[in-house]
């Protein structure tokens, strides 16, 4: 796991696709006029300007300030803006706050099928451009409208809601430890690659009933696939490939899984609808929470006013994570739908099949809500991070479990662990979906390992002694309840149970007193 790679910053500026449009038609956002581009001067072209003055949404310019980006398009196109994604694909991406609601809440007006997108219809776009696994056409609930759409988003919510949300916190417990086991002894790591990116995926593939082994492989495919490198189509296919054969092998083999309860589900999805929204929910969940614990570990590091109240208990994680989720959020922007008839949008003039894009990010920034940049939310959830309406999405819990008990478990292992570098030498990447860091170094006081027990599994039904304590029903712990819990995960059965409802009961009333 300490060797599993990262895209490099170099792959971020794609090439155009080979069916990418070089002259897009009339009437298209690549045609919207570029206010103020300043190429008469003799100046060398900007190479983040494409077509007709157009902002493209993807290269080194939009990685290394994508903010920047969306203020100057808000500055020179208002709340709406055109936009060209890889291979110079026009869109329309919306950067107001208010205009990303009305977009999420019409899907009348905006329809989700990838088949109503013009530029695909007329051939601009074509299933092997890099552009096509995100945006194209899928049997999964975020691709579909009215009955269908309902038919297939109750089983995904439904069979989420099986899972027992203190064994997926044990999961969260056990594979943190785990992880932390393999550096732990050396005083120093790179925590992004061997911890932050390498937890959700292990805890999403015994959510889908894979083996840890396909963790690595699944990390590396989905994050080319979101980062629109010219490997995204492979690697789309070797994911498909993968939730296929499990698909296949869970109708043999039922268990506590998400494949095997989707499956049964009575909405009665096809193996292909299955297989489909376990890529949906891995390559989702995985990007998104990877990104959110890692924005929330930098925070910590490098931010005055949370390192000190988070680790002296005078901001709990949870208001920590709100807060990133406003300034840092792990998907910047994400397809809203396509134009289901001419209409204007916010002053421009948006034609039927335009494909329209939320910038998440940016409508976090909407000085219309937000007059401040960066101030304290203080818990306030009503962030557009996990967009909002029909396609809200469904996993936001999970991946808020996810993060809050993986950034407790280490910092309750390592409570000096500090960046070796300065914040100013971090550095980032970014896609048109999502922005990353590369790197995230850090030392520590050795220690040794606890080697934990493996936990039953997050879809098991809970614990005899789990039932007994009670307790609310909240996903993200109680402070210093992920500590209790991995100290309760070694040793044998009954010395963890009377270890762990002691530990609980210490860190309850240590709450209660402070």
């Amino acid at each position: 796991m300490s060797d599993s790679p990262t895209v490099p910053p170099a792959q971020v500026s794609a090439a155009p696709a080979a069916g990418g449009a070089a002259s897009p038609p009339p009437g298209c956002p690549a045609h919207v006029p570029r206010r103020g581009t300043g190429h008469g001067n003799g100046a060398a072209p900007d190479p983040g300007i494409g077509p007709g003055g157009v902002q493209r949404l993807y290269g080194p310019g939009v990685a290394a300030d994508p903010m920047a980006v969306y203020d100057r398009l808000r500055a020179e196109h208002g709340a709406v803006a055109p936009v060209l994604l890889e291979g110079d694909v026009p869109a329309w991406l919306i950067l107001g706050y208010q205009e990303i609601l009305h977009v999420t809440r019409n899907p009348r007006r905006f329809s989700r099928d990838g088949r109503n997108w013009r530029e695909w219809q007329e051939g601009r776009v074509r299933p092997q451009d890099p552009i096509a696994p995100v945006l194209a056409w899928g049997p999964d609930c975020t691709h579909q409208d009215g009955a269908e759409h309902q038919r297939l988003r109750q089983a995904v919510n439904e069979s989420l809601e099986r899972f027992d949300r203190r064994g997926l916190r044990r999961s969260v417990v056990y594979h943190g430890h785990k992880l932390i086991d393999e550096f732990c002894e050396s005083g120093r790591t790179e925590l992004l690659g061997r911890y932050a990116q390498q937890l959700p995926m292990l805890v999403l593939t015994n959510l889908f009933g894979l083996p840890e082994s396909a963790g690595p492989r699944l990390v590396t495919a989905s994050r080319q696939l979101l980062m629109g490198t010219e490997k995204a189509v492979t690697a789309d296919q070797y994911i498909q490939r993968t939730l296929g054969g499990l698909v296949t092998r869970k109708h043999a083999e039922p268990g506590h899984d998400l494949t095997s309860w989707l499956i049964a589900h009575p909405g009665g999805l096809s193996d292909e609808e299955v297989a489909h929204h376990l890529r949906l929910v891995l390559i989702a969940a995985n990007e998104s929470t990877t990104n959110l614990i890692a924005s929330t570990l930098h925070m910590v590091f490098t931010h005055p006013r949370f390192h000190g109240s988070v680790r002296g208990g005078r901001m709990t994680l949870p208001s920590a994570v709100e807060q990133v989720l406003w300034d840092e959020p792990p998907i910047f922007v994400c397809p809203g739908g396509f134009a289901q008839y001419d209409m204007e949008l916010a002053g421009h003039s948006v034609r039927r099949g335009d494909v329209l894009l939320l910038g998440l990010a940016a409508g976090n920034s909407d000085p219309g809500i937000r007059p401040q940049p960066g101030e304290l939310m203080h818990g306030n959830r009503s962030h557009l991070s996990f967009t909002c309406g029909p396609h809200e999405c469904p996993g936001q819990d999970i991946g808020r479990a996810i993060t809050g008990t993986g950034i407790e478990v280490l910092l309750g292992r390592l409570p000096d662990i500090r960046l070796t570098v300065e914040p100013d030498e971090l550095t980032w990447s970014a896609s048109t979906w999502s922005r990353h860091l590369d790197a995230l170094p850090v030392e520590f006081t050795p220690r040794e390992p606890v080697r934990p027990a493996r936990p039953p599994a997050p879809g098991a039904a809970r614990h005899a002694a789990l039932r007994e304590l009670g307790g609310d029903e909240e996903l993200l712990p109680a402070e210093g309840e992920a500590e209790a819990e991995a100290e309760a995960a070694s040793g044998p059965a009954p010395t963890r149970r009377r270890r762990w409802r002691a530990l609980l009961r210490r860190s309850r009333a240590g709450g209660r007193g402070a």
